[in-house]
C-alpha cells in the first residue's frame, strides 16, 4: 500500500484520502487550489521516443481542491469500527491497562446494551477478552471498576488519522493541529 494524498477543501478543512493517481487527476483537471506539506510523490509517465526523456508529475502529499460541486463530506464523527476504536484507545484495555494485539481485543459497552446503552463512540471502549467476560452485563459501579480513560467521539481529523495506517509526517502534523484537545492521539503523539 503506497502513501495516500490528504485532500482538503479550499478552506483547508480535511475531506478525505485519495490515491496518488487520483491526486494526479486533480492536477490535470486544474482542481488543485493550493498545496501544503513538504512531501511529494513522483509519478512517471512515458518516455519520449526522440529525446529519451521520461515525463513525470510531482503530486504533493496535501492538496486543497476546488470543486464545482460541494464536497460530500461524511459526518464530523467517523464511523465506529473495531479497528478505529482499538487505534483510538492505543490497543490498550481501558479496564486493566494491558496493551495487546488487535486479535486479542474486544469492543465493550461501558453501559451494556442490555441496560439501555448505545453502540456509540462515547459508550464503547477497548477491552481485553478477560476483562470483557468478567464485566459481562454489569455496570462499572456494580463492579467497583473505573476506566483508565473516558471514551469520546473523535472529530473528522482524528477519524482520518484512525483510518490510514501510512500517514506521512507532514500529513500527520497537519491533521494533529486539527485534532481536539482531549484526544488521546494528540497526547500520545500518534
Amino acid at each position: 500500500m503506497s502513501a495516500l494524498i490528504l485532500k482538503l477543501d479550499v478552506a483547508g478543512q480535511p475531506v478525505g484520502w485519495v490515491s496518488r493517481h487520483e491526486g494526479a487527476l486533480l492536477y490535470c483537471r486544474g482542481q488543485v487550489a493550493w498545496e501544503a506539506g513538504e512531501g511529494a510523490v513522483r509519478l512517471y509517465g512515458g518516455t519520449n521516443r526522440r529525446s529519451g526523456l521520461r515525463s513525470y508529475l510531482d503530486v504533493n502529499s496535501i492538496l486543497a481542491v476546488r470543486s464545482l460541486h460541494p464536497f460530500r463530506v461524511g459526518p464530523d464523527v467517523p464511523h465506529l469500527t473495531n479497528r478505529a476504536l482499538f487505534r483510538r484507545d492505543d490497543f490498550t484495555c481501558l479496564y486493566c491497562g494491558e496493551r495487546l494485539s488487535p486479535r486479542l481485543l474486544t469492543r465493550d459497552h461501558v453501559c451494556p446494551l442490555s441496560r439501555g446503552g448505545t453502540n456509540r463512540w462515547e459508550n464503547v471502549v477497548t477491552a481485553c477478552r478477560a476483562c470483557n467476560q468478567r464485566k459481562d452485563d454489569f455496570t462499572l459501579e456494580e463492579l467497583g471498576w473505573t476506566l483508565l480513560a473516558l471514551p469520546y467521539a473523535p472529530n473528522r481529523a482524528e477519524g482520518l488519522i484512525l483510518a490510514n495506517r501510512k500517514i506521512l509526517a507532514d500529513q500527520m502534523a497537519f491533521l494533529r493541529e486539527r485534532v481536539g484537545r482531549g484526544s488521546r492521539l494528540k497526547a500520545a503523539g500518534a
